[in-house]
């Protein structure tokens, strides 16, 4: 019997995953200069700080690498408190699943303020009991720690529990510790989508189709 649901954010109820791939092209908009060819293929797989490095080096910025940083995190700020949209169908799952007097909460390696904020914003917020996040639980999603946490809040147990995710590696350490789990497709995000949908045990290509394997989902 499913009893409780833990939602990864990004890419999963929120529609964000572009502007970590746009964030410095945004920037160097901002600046007034132009984004050189392939720069945001090369910034999407790098931290903050080697972005803010390579964004110095290229565009010869006579801002200090920390300024950089806290200009990109001013914007991807701005973007969560005021542009990021819910996924299609986000709300009308959350509702389906509050129907079925199922509880609910975040696990997220984003912020907490920024994605409280867009939660809030749009409409979102009070269908969580809970949001847990990876800074403060002081663990990446590659220790199921998060999850178990989520899991004590919501007071069930792993096997009761299914957990949303879109990224393989966090769907893998979800399924290790014992939770049924939901995949989730998003066109900028996990790129491995056929052992995403190997590993879960429910596979949405769009999140309007779960009310269709709910029964799928119990078992």
């Amino acid at each position: 019997m499913i009893r409780g649901a833990i939602f990864d954010l990004d890419g999963v109820l929120l529609d964000s995953l572009g502007i970590w791939y746009d964030l410095g092209a945004r920037y160097i908009l901002s600046m007034g200069m132009q984004p050189v060819s392939g720069m945001s293929e090369t910034l999407f797989s790098m931290s903050m700080e080697q972005g803010a490095a390579y964004l110095k080096r290229t565009f010869g910025l006579e801002k200090r690498e920390e300024e950089i940083i806290a200009d990109l995190e001013q914007i991807l700020r701005d973007y969560y408190y005021k542009e990021v949209p819910a996924k299609e169908g986000a709300k009308e799952l959350l509702a389906f699943l509050q129907e079925q007097g199922v509880k609910m909460a975040a696990a997220t390696s984003s912020p907490r303020p920024h994605v409280t904020e867009a939660l809030n914003r749009l409409g979102l917020l009070s269908y969580m009991q809970e949001i847990y996040t990876t800074s403060e639980v002081g663990e990446s999603k590659h220790s199921p720690r998060i999850y178990e946490l989520a899991a004590q809040s919501l007071e069930c147990s792993a096997e009761e529990i299914l957990v949303f995710e879109d990224s393989l590696y966090a769907l893998k350490t979800a399924k290790t510790a014992g939770f049924r789990c939901v995949g989730v497709y998003d066109a900028q995000g996990e790129s491995d989508q056929q052992g995403l949908e190997m590993t879960a045990d429910v596979y949405l290509h769009k999140l309007k189709e779960f009310p269709e394997k709910w029964d799928e989902s119990h078992r």
